[in-house]
């Protein structure tokens, strides 16, 4: 053999063994060569002896079919995808929305009767929610603005690009050498695009894989995550993916007297944040580790648990169910079934598991077996979608009042911000300076379909500072807040105030 032929062969030989991503292919690229270098009068003598006295089987069995299996198992196993840094939209003092503020501003909106001012006032003071949350400038307006598509892409380009624009300053990344974007909000969708916005502001390449996703609900984040590290996997190694979570309130204000509908103006708030993933761990803060996604829409109750719909007047709002606790506890259950395995020591998966096929034996008379979490995280950021939600899921899990902190406080100070919530809540963490290197944290998501996805991260290094949005108030923080009558009941519904109600 040439060596012209055999240089080639070689370069082939090395593009084969970078395409499977891993080290471990290594062993075949040297099997590779000390095969072409039969009858090359080369010096590698020792190494082509030692393998030309192997006969057939023997060289299949000690060298061939290990590496097969190391070959395959990386390539179904993936490259590694690390979070690079985070930031979540800073909130301004001019959009502030005290609870007193709000219930006076709502006596003024003429949409809205007396019956209909004083469930909201009492909604609002159960909620859990403090002086410091924020709505759109259009909102703030007596009586307010039409909130029409002007002023949903108005919020929508504040919020992404002044997250956009902190991750970016953090990491020094340049906008160029991002290669996957994806964009999430549920309830605006304009033409042209979220992303296809991203990329006319800060210039993007012209062959960036763009994902634009939309009405997901609140669970999106994990979705979102979970589809730039699949789309990693077929770019270079260490390209780089920009995830971006939001929502938008100004368009979606209800302005009906369905109370059902009227909660989301109760809850909802502003906020985004913004996601840099890689698959290159240099300068990495964390490791994704799994990502878990759980849909319950095949049923009934559970697709319409959160629906978009028009009241009898006209006018469009977002219906939560009575019955959402129960659908969101039957859709984590699905999830932990999944994730439990992945995550918990032996103990735990031993006792869950003989729960679990117990019920399935006897018809679901024996309870299902919660595992102890706390032995697989160290941290828990629980979607903020209200102080009922919270509190379920920290009952059904075991949780101390540590662990669900940081969704009370960041639920507290911004609201609910949909799908970017679990964001302020492992900004928080990181600002009260309670994240260690090897910590592994948990994000649980909600949202309507109705899905539980989740999402678990390994800390590599934690933040040297608070990020933005807590870095002025996380001194004052936790809160105390105040105990208010909220009964979930054994039945697991929320126990909204009767409509015959004065």
């Amino acid at each position: 053999m040439s060596l012209p032929t055999f240089s080639k062969h070689l370069k082939s030989i090395y593009q084969l063994a970078m395409n499977t991503k891993s080290f471990l292919a290594v062993p075949a690229l040297i099997l590779a060569i000390i095969i072409l270098l039969n009858g090359t009068p080369l010096v590698f003598t020792m190494p082509y002896d030692l393998f030309n006295n192997l006969c057939p089987v023997q060289l299949f069995n000690f060298v061939l079919l290990p590496t097969i299996v190391a070959i395959l198992y990386i390539m179904r196993r993936g490259r590694a995808v690390y979070l690079i840094d985070y930031a979540c939209f800073q909130t301004s003092p001019n959009s502030r929305v005290p609870i007193s503020a709000f219930i006076e501003h709502v006596h003024h909106f003429p949409f809205l009767d007396d019956r209909s001012i004083r469930f909201m006032t009492r909604m609002l003071e159960r909620s859990s929610i403090g002086d410091e949350t924020n709505l759109p400038p259009s909102i703030h307006y007596i009586p307010p603005l039409n909130n029409g598509f002007d002023e949903a892409r108005a919020e929508a380009e504040l919020v992404i690009f002044s997250a956009i624009d902190d991750v970016f300053a953090k990491t020094g990344i340049a906008p160029a050498t991002v290669e996957i974007l994806v964009i999430n909000c549920s309830a605006f969708a304009p033409v042209p695009s979220l992303t296809d916005m991203v990329v006319n502001k800060y210039k993007l390449r012209s062959d960036i894989r763009c994902v634009n996703l939309s009405g997901m609900g609140c669970s999106v984040g994990p979705i979102s995550v979970g589809l730039a590290a699949t789309l990693l996997q077929a770019t270079p190694h260490g390209s780089h993916a920009l995830v971006v979570s939001t929502e938008t309130i100004a368009s979606n204000f209800y302005k009906g007297k369905e109370r059902s509908m009227q909660l989301t103006n109760i809850l909802f708030r502003m906020g985004g944040a913004a996601v840099l993933l890689s698959t290159s761990g240099a300068r990495a803060r964390f490791r994704l580790k799994h990502v878990v996604r759980k849909i319950t829409g095949a049923f009934d109750d559970s697709y319409g648990c959160v629906f978009q719909e028009e009241d009898a007047m006209g006018n469009r709002g977002i219906k939560l169910s009575k019955d959402l606790l129960t659908v969101s506890g039957d859709a984590l259950r699905a999830n932990i079934t999944t994730i439990a395995p992945l995550v918990l020591p032996l103990s735990e998966q031993l006792q869950f598991a003989s729960s679990f096929i117990a019920r399935k034996l006897l018809d679901g008379r024996v309870k299902l077996y919660i595992p102890n979490f706390r032995k697989a995280f160290e941290h828990f950021c629980i979607h903020a979608g209200g102080r009922a939600v919270i509190d379920k899921v920290q009952y059904n899990l075991g949780l101390s009042d540590e662990h669900v902190e940081p969704s009370r406080m960041t639920l507290h100070r911004f609201g609910n911000t949909s799908s970017s919530s679990v964001w302020y809540e492992l900004a928080y963490i990181e600002a009260k300076g309670r994240m260690r290197k090897g910590d592994r944290v948990w994000m649980i998501a909600f949202g309507s379909g109705f899905k539980c996805n989740s999402a678990v991260w390994e800390c590599v290094r934690p933040a040297s500072e608070p990020d933005k949005a807590w870095a002025g108030c996380i001194h004052r923080y936790p809160v105390k807040i105040s105990e208010v009558i909220e009964n979930i009941g054994h039945s697991g519904k929320i126990q909204l105030p009767s409509v015959d109600e004065p």
